[in-house]
């Protein structure tokens, strides 16, 4: 009868939580504080009331499952404290599991990004980038003023590279070449999206891989280099 009488308790308080707006103070408490916490303790006479019914006799049983049940508050409540510290530990993980290329998201708060990428053994970086919604392997080059794709590259980022005129002078490291200039609805690294970007196509057989050059890094917020790791953040 005791554990029924403080279920009705604990439901009426959850009532009254829900439909009071507010309330005058009692004592040193306001009423929508006191009446939740009349409620917690209700329930937990009904739950305290239905554990002594079941164990009845069998104290030794009681303590056990006790036991068991704080250990797991214990380690749910240690989970929760240190969830930035195990948060690391994953995304260093998956940063060690993924193949060179593809970008992990380490942090995105609001606006603000943050992706890491692992050198590729060769010593470079690349990122599978999204250009106007295309997948597009890149290298990033701190040596190249902008991005420069290959025309199979542009081809498949929507640009009609029949109709292009290689009339840019580029300065490369095998000589003098020519380039179109395109412009580039938006060049997408996982999170991390740039609008409205020009960009280079380079003739064909020109390059072996297109290139991320500083013209997208220097509208990033920062980019940093650690080891074999660069991190770059919008």
């Amino acid at each position: 009868m005791l554990k029924w009488l403080a279920l009705m308790v604990a439901a009426l308080a959850a009532l009254y939580t829900l439909l009071r707006g507010g309330g005058e103070a009692i004592s040193r408490f306001e009423a929508e504080t006191i009446v939740p916490l009349i409620g917690l303790g209700a329930l937990l006479v009904f739950i305290g009331a239905s554990a002594a019914g079941r164990y009845r006799g069998r104290l030794g049983t009681a303590v056990k499952d006790m036991a068991i049940w704080l250990v797991i508050i214990l380690g749910l409540v240690a989970l929760y404290s240190f969830r930035s510290e195990f948060m690391m530990v994953a995304e260093r993980v998956a940063g060690e599991l993924m193949p060179p290329g593809e970008a992990v998201v380490v942090d995105g708060r609001g606006s603000e990004h943050a992706v890491r990428l692992r050198r590729r053994p060769d010593g470079h970086f690349v990122v599978r980038a999204r250009i106007n919604g295309s997948t597009v392997p890149m290298l990033i080059d701190t040596g190249a003023t902008t991005i420069v794709l290959r025309p199979a590259d542009a081809r498949q980022a929507g640009v009609d590279v029949d109709r292009l005129t290689y009339s840019v002078r580029v300065e490369t490291a095998n000589g003098t070449a020519f380039a179109a200039a395109v412009r580039l609805r938006q060049v997408t690294v996982g999170p991390i999206v740039i609008d409205g970007i020009d960009a280079l196509v380079a003739r064909p057989g020109a390059l072996r891989e297109s290139l991320l050059g500083m013209n997208f890094l220097r509208r990033l917020r920062s980019y940093e280099f650690s080891g074999d790791y660069l991190t770059l953040r919008s």
